[in-house]
């Protein structure tokens, strides 16, 4: 099945009140126009320079609102951010740049042995994807063991664990032997079990013929044949075969433009689930979500097991296109299942859909940078805005990844993060900067859970109580990789949600030279 993988972490609204924050430190962090009049050069330090935000200024405002963005702001907003992915001439050197698109590999019976995942993983494979479909809990087991083996043995590479639930599916039922079903001839599907005869065949979801209507255009194994319904009774709905084919056993049925009144997340899942938080594996990818409230009932669960585990949502059913916008925002990432969602929606749709889909983190970023720039053109000496705190959950460390992507892009130069939560190190992803972001974190976990994100070099590495002991380390660790060389230059990214060797209200972009 054909998948598109878009990781994401959602910038949401803060619902805090105002006064549970700084509205000074808001605006000090909010102000991206004037960042260039607080450029500070140490003249202590000739080895890098320090771009810093200075401290918390007064201000008074002529307006007690944000301003929210209006359509005029798109074009100039989405112009500044396309910029951001573009490679800018370097005033030092060239962007520094790996594969940045991730690898997602499927582990079946041809690949679970402990040398195909060593070639996998050598080839580029970053994440594993268990298909809970198939197989079961011990044959799973055996691959998980095996990844983190080669997570144990390998310094240089890291491979990520992703879950994927079966959700639910309706099915035809077993056969004696493949059936062909010719255009034009009549065919019935009944929920009485054990049915498999010439003309008709049993499914495995008792509401199936309250789901469909005279009329409806059943499609069975993801498009390949389709049928029209005639008419249903008690037990059994008629049809009229459209584009025949060769039916089997357990086959894939939709209907067209509806989806199964099933829950999205099963028993069966439930209990992969559960393995999964035993397993402690890094990713859920989680099938024929319909809305942001089955996402919110699994995040419940696994903070209920204390389980640190994402969750990326499967957009693969007709119910969960008129959800799509609250789906996405719930989740930490989302998949296009082109196959499944094609069959329920007219085919020609799904481009469009999946590429709202993959734009979406864009689209929050363009509206996040128009607030502050409306924001901060209503900012003079004395005040703040009433609601500034409102207006993002985390404006710091936003703005900060914004212009450590623009800078580090118009340099030419990697960016360099380091990170106990994978926080920033996402955020930087999603501004698609042009050159790598080495990511540098003291948690495996971490590691592995930024082996999925876009243009993300994850690298474990014990943080020292120094700084400068640390950047020094990590630069000898790159060195030694070969993506960088002596005398080149890096940005280091010192924001986010938990300091490390900063100050609560310090944050900094510095342009270190190696």
């Amino acid at each position: 099945m054909a998948q598109v993988a878009a990781a994401i972490r959602p910038i949401h609204s803060s619902l805090a009140s105002p006064s549970s924050v700084s509205l000074q430190t808001h605006v000090q962090n909010i102000k991206p126009s004037t960042f260039s009049s607080k450029v500070q050069a140490p003249a202590s330090r000739k080895s890098h320079r320090s771009f810093r935000i200075a401290s918390p200024i007064a201000a008074t405002i002529s307006t007690s609102e944000v301003i929210p963005v209006s359509p005029v702001d798109v074009p100039k907003i989405e112009e500044q951010i396309q910029q951001l992915s573009e490679t800018s001439v370097s005033l030092w050197s060239k962007p520094i740049a790996r594969r940045k698109t991730k690898i997602v590999c499927t582990i079946g019976p041809s690949t679970n042995t402990r040398e195909m995942i060593w070639k996998l993983a050598e080839a580029g494979m970053n994440v594993a994807r268990l298909n809970m479909s198939h197989g079961d809990h011990a044959s799973h087991q055996k691959v998980i063991d095996l990844i983190k083996e080669y997570n144990a043995q390998c310094e240089g590479n890291v491979i990520a664990i992703m879950l994927d639930t079966k959700g639910p599916e309706v099915r035809s039922g077993d056969l004696p032997q493949p059936i062909t079903l010719v255009t034009g001839q009549e065919f019935s599907f009944t929920i009485r079990r054990g049915v498999g005869t010439a003309d008709c065949v049993s499914v495995n979801y008792d509401d199936f013929i309250n789901d469909v209507e005279a009329g409806d255009m059943l499609l069975v194994d993801g498009g390949m044949m389709s049928l029209m319904v005639k008419s249903k009774t008690g037990d059994s709905v008629k049809c009229e075969v459209v584009d025949g084919g060769e039916l089997q056993s357990r086959r894939h049925l939709n209907v067209r433009g509806k989806s199964a009144t099933l829950p999205s997340i099963t028993e069966k899942d439930w209990d992969d689930i559960k393995f999964g938080v035993d397993n402690k594996v890094d990713f859920y990818a989680v099938s024929f979500v319909k809305d942001a409230e089955v996402v919110y009932e699994l995040q419940s669960y696994l903070q209920s097991f204390g389980a640190d585990i994402h969750v990326i949502v499967k957009i693969e059913s007709a119910d969960a296109i008129p959800n799509l916008h609250s789906i996405i925002t719930a989740s930490d990432g989302a998949m296009v299942a082109r196959g499944d969602l094609g069959a329920e929606l007219p085919v020609e749709e799904v481009p469009l859909l999946q590429d709202e889909i993959i734009r979406f983190p864009l689209k929050a970023v363009n509206v996040m940078h128009a607030v502050a720039l409306r924001t901060e053109s209503d900012l003079v000496a004395g005040e703040t805005p009433a609601n500034l705190g409102q207006a993002f959950e985390n404006p710091t460390s936003e703005m900060f990844a914004f212009y450590a992507t623009k800078m580090a892009n118009n340099l030419g130069t990697p960016i360099v993060v380091f990170t106990r939560t994978a926080f920033m190190a996402i955020l930087l992803s999603h501004y698609r900067p042009s050159s790598t972001i080495f990511a540098f974190t003291n948690e495996k976990r971490i590691q592995q859970r930024l082996a999925l994100y876009q243009g993300v070099c994850p690298i474990y590495m014990q943080f020292s109580d120094d700084a400068e002991e640390t950047f020094t380390n990590a630069m000898a660790v790159l060195q030694k990789q070969g993506t960088v060389k002596e005398g080149e230059h890096v940005a280091l990214v010192r924001t986010g949600k938990q300091p490390i060797w900063r100050f609560e209200s310090t944050h900094n972009i510095q342009i270190r030279k190696v």
